[in-house]
């Protein structure tokens, strides 16, 4: 099982739709439902996330 999350107010840069966006934290990923571009994210090491 894969916990997803969607990220509101976020909008595709390559097909330009509002709120499609989910993030999966496990493969970290960001992916479009509209078009399917997937994008990997790479945390920045040593910075504290609040």
């Amino acid at each position: 099982m894969t916990l997803i999350h969607f990220l509101d107010g976020l909008r595709c840069a390559d097909c330009g739709v509002l709120n499609v966006l989910w993030l999966d934290p496990v493969r970290a990923l960001v992916e479009c439902a509209e078009c399917g571009t997937s994008a990997l994210v790479v945390p920045e090491i040593g910075k504290e996330v609040r």
